[in-house]
Parts: structure tokens; C-alpha cells; sequence
């Protein structure tokens, strides 16, 4: 059996109906995972599920609408999931918000709590909503989506920088705390990559131009190659990772 099958796994993947998140769902189903698209627009979702079945010829993408920034939402997320799988063995926290470019002088309070709350409170809320389950049965996987901006300081980002930093954190705690659980929480940071969510930065020619000349293979990323990294860490294959970010940015962090 491949290192890297996904057979009877059921993974529960916020922010997938396009982006990061779709291509995660897409590839989980290809080697065999029941996946659950997610995001505030339940057309949306709808659209992205039943293009992966289509794609994978089998029923495994299934469409539940909900809004990271509100906890009942996310208890419904988790609860409606349950019922339509059975136990979430993978939760892959991808959804993310960024209200501010610009200098922190200029963002307005309201703006930080919202970004805190969405890529902060949101993921830990959900990975407090599957760990119990995890415990019970001595396995699981946690995945969230941080990013470089986790790395280093920015002057436009600061905010969208300092969360995905928290980020970081969550996985460490969880693995230290529920490793003896065999649970595993891993982050992975993501450089640009090229999707609707990161458009106003690869769009800007100028943003565009510093970034490849900083990144040693001259180009951006694909969501794919983001997708690629979490089924290594949802599979047999990173059973032994945890508690860790893995950097896929093409060597930005690395010069």
C-alpha cells in the first residue's frame, strides 16, 4: 500500500471551494479520501464538490456552507460533518482573512480583530471541536494553512503576518500536548502562490517584480504544490512529523 493512500480517511477542509483548499480536496479524494468543501457560499461549494466527483468518478466531496468568524458555525460545521462521514480523522484549516494592506497605523482596530478572530480563534476553536474524537481513538491529523508572512516582518502585512505566526504556535501546542495521542498538528507556509486570495500581491507588478527576483526559481506557486505538502502530512507517508512548519516558497526564506 502507498505511503501516501488516503483510503477511508474523512477530512474536514475549510476555505475549499476554490484556491488552496480546492486543490487539498481534490487531491485528498484522488488517493481515496471522503473530503468536506467548505466556505461562507454554499453555491460555491456545491460547484466545487461536484466537480471532484466528477473528476474522480466517485461520490467522496461533499458540500457543507459555513462561516469561520462565528463559532456557532463552526459547531455546526463540525456536527453537520460528523453526520455526514462519521469521524474526522483530518482537519485542515485553510480558510484565512486579510482586511489590511498598508501600514498598522492605518488599520482600523476592528479590521485586526477580525483578522485575529477568522485565522486565529477560528482554527483553534475547530482543532478544540476534533480533538477530543482524536483522543478517543489514538489517531489524527491537524493542517493549518500559515504562510511565510509567519516568518518575517512586513510593512503592509502586519496584521495578516502576526496571526499566521499564531498559527505556527497552535500546531506546536497541540503536538506537545496530544502527542502521546498520536495526534499530529503540523503547519505549512505557503510563499505567493498564485490564487484568488493572493491577488492583489502577484497582480502588483512591482510586489510582483521583488518577489521573484528574491525567490531563487523565479516564479510563484501553484496551489497543487501547496496540496502536494498536505497529503504527505494527512497520509502514512508524515506519520512521524510533528509540531512542524514546512516552508514551501521556491527558497524566498532561504536567500
Amino acid at each position: 500500500m502507498s505511503l501516501f493512500n488516503l483510503n477511508n480517511k474523512n477530512a474536514l477542509i475549510t476555505g475549499s471551494s476554490k484556491g488552496i483548499g480546492k486543490s487539498i480536496a481534490l487531491n485528498y479524494a484522488k488517493l481515496g479520501a471522503k473530503v468536506i468543501i467548505s466556505s461562507r457560499n454554499l453555491d460555491a461549494c456545491e460547484k466545487t464538490a461536484n466537480e471532484i466527483n466528477k473528476e474522480v468518478g466517485k461520490h467522496l466531496a461533499f458540500p457543507i456552507a459555513a462561516n469561520i468568524s462565528h463559532e456557532d458555525q463552526l459547531d455546526y460545521l463540525v456536527t453537520k460533518t460528523r453526520e455526514m462521514l462519521g469521524q474526522i480523522d483530518i482537519l485542515i484549516c485553510n480558510a484565512a482573512t486579510n482586511t489590511h494592506m498598508g501600514s498598522m497605523l492605518d488599520m482600523p482596530i476592528e479590521a485586526f480583530d477580525k483578522v485575529m478572530n477568522n485565522n486565529i480563534r477560528s482554527n483553534q476553536i475547530l482543532s478544540n471541536l476534533v480533538i477530543p474524537e482524536m483522543v478517543e481513538r489514538n489517531d489524527g491529523a491537524i493542517i493549518i494553512i500559515s504562510s511565510i508572512a509567519a516568518l518575517r516582518g512586513t510593512s503592509i502585512l502586519g496584521a495578516y503576518n502576526i496571526s499566521k505566526a499564531a498559527d505556527v504556535m497552535i500546531v506546536k501546542n497541540i503536538a506537545a500536548e496530544f502527542g502521546k495521542n498520536n495526534i499530529r498538528a503540523n503547519s505549512i507556509a505557503p510563499g505567493l502562490i498564485k490564487t484568488d486570495f493572493a491577488k492583489d500581491l502577484w497582480n502588483n507588478p512591482d510586489i510582483l517584480k521583488t518577489v521573484l527576483k528574491t525567490t531563487p526559481m523565479r516564479r510563484i506557486g501553484s496551489p497543487e504544490e501547496i496540496a502536494g505538502v498536505a497529503v504527505l502530512l494527512g497520509s502514512k507517508a508524515g506519520e512521524y512529523i510533528n509540531g512542524q512548519t514546512i516552508v514551501v516558497d521556491g527558497g524566498t526564506t532561504a536567500v
